[in-house]
């Protein structure tokens, strides 16, 4: 199963410039984006606690 990106979520399988971090409120949930929402700073929402970033 490939990862999607927590913002778009299209496919990540081998790109480059992508990222994934816990949920900085919960740290619980993996946080996963692809290199565009990164560039274009595009929202992500925590499936767990709701936290949305960035801020």
């Amino acid at each position: 199963m490939a990862d999607k990106c927590s913002s778009c979520k299209s496919s990540l399988t081998n790109e480059t410039g992508s990222v994934r971090f816990l949920c900085p409120s919960c740290s619980k949930y993996e946080i996963i984006r692809c290199k565009n929402c990164r560039q274009i700073v595009a929202k992500y929402t925590c499936p767990g606690c709701g936290f949305t970033g960035p801020n």
